[in-house]
């Protein structure tokens, strides 16, 4: 599951955010433990514990105390928000501008896409 390009820390909290996203992880869902899920991937708790305080931070996950984590109401929508706006910036956008210098237009690019299906 985890590779070496980035910290685990954050490969967890990407992890959970994806399961959000795809509808694995439902709202107000509990989660796995911070001790369970470092058992289960053989981790450090201290690292999937950081993984967690990440994702409680930015509104994933929220924190009933004494019972456990749990995903928040508005996580999807707000990862999908997120990850709208991040596909433009780094993806069409940067694709726009080099189609623009090898002139290609957006009638075209268009054409293509509807192709693709």
């Amino acid at each position: 599951m985890f590779d070496d390009r980035s910290p685990i820390y954050l490969q967890i909290a990407d992890g959970i955010k994806n399961d959000v996203l795809s509808g694995a992880l439902k709202e107000d869902e509990q989660v796995m433990s911070t001790n369970q899920y470092a058992a289960f991937y053989r981790i450090n708790p201290a690292t999937a514990a950081k993984g967690f305080a990440q994702l409680v931070d930015e509104g994933v996950l929220y924190k009933k105390r004494g019972i456990g984590m749990f995903v928040s109401p508005d996580a999807r929508d707000k990862l999908r928000a997120a990850r709208r706006e991040r596909f433009f910036t780094e993806v069409v956008d940067p694709m726009l501008a080099e189609a623009k210098r090898v002139g290609i237009g957006v009638d075209e690019i268009v054409r293509h896409l509807g192709g693709a299906r």
